[in-house]
């Protein structure tokens, strides 16, 4: 049984959203403000998390990130704050999907789904064996990075894109291509978040963020990752 962490002080939100869940099959549990809810993802082991922005005690971006530092559980914000400056903020902090304030219950456990599908999918789909280009050195049997030998911390899409990318080196993948693997057809949320993606990965494996030669963009079509020929000159 998944568990659900919903993090909201509405209880008009919160009290029908847990009775919902666990009428279909969750074990849903109820934070009312930051401080619990950071408390919480720790104690109640949450399969995913449902994270509202304006929170007592310490607001969701601040918790958001604090989760961050310990977990990769997946976090889907909640926010009546619907510009883009926002949604790209929650995904800088390691959010993994939003809904702006209204929605429905539907579309809520769509995406709660989607983000269970996910978990399933990297739990089954790791080969055991191990990655090499350059400096960068991906097992994929124990989901870790390394460059030059140190280990790289990297969130749950990053790994899947980075892995996705280095296994087919050389080979130009579309930016669709890339999406319907690492999110699926049924996201519901921004595709900008794969440029949000990259821009991420490319500060953490590259010597220069700025000037890329692992994660190569292709113009109009998507990204590549350089052979080993290409970083080793």
């Amino acid at each position: 049984m998944a568990t659900v962490l919903l993090i909201d002080d509405d209880v008009k939100l919160t009290e029908p959203m847990q009775y919902q869940l666990e009428a279909i099959g969750y074990r849903a549990c109820v934070a009312p403000d930051g401080p619990t809810g950071l408390s919480m993802s720790l104690s109640e082991k949450p399969d995913v998390i449902v994270l509202d922005i304006m929170l007592p005690g310490m607001d969701g971006w601040h918790v958001c990130q604090e989760i961050r530092r310990f977990s990769q559980v997946p976090i889907i914000m909640l926010t009546a704050l619907g510009t883009e400056v926002d949604r790209i903020r929650g995904l800088e902090l390691g959010a993994d999907d939003y809904l702006t304030k209204p929605f429905s219950f539907q579309e809520l456990v769509a995406r709660i789904r989607s983000m269970l599908r996910r978990i399933q999918w990297d739990q089954n789909a790791i080969p055991d064996n191990q990655l090499q280009i350059g400096k960068i050195v991906l097992n994929l049997s124990t989901h870790r990075a390394f460059k030059d030998g140190v280990e790289l911390i990297l969130r749950n899409k990053e790994y899947e894109l980075l892995a996705l990318l280095m296994g087919q080196s050389g080979k130009v993948l579309t930016r669709e291509t890339l999406f319907n693997q690492i999110w699926g057809t049924d996201w519901l949320g921004d595709t900008r978040t794969l440029d949000v993606h990259i821009r991420w990965l490319r500060q953490k494996i590259e010597d220069d963020a700025s000037a890329p030669r692992y994660i190569q963009t292709v113009r109009n079509v998507g990204y590549r990752f350089a052979i080993n020929e290409e970083v080793e000159k």
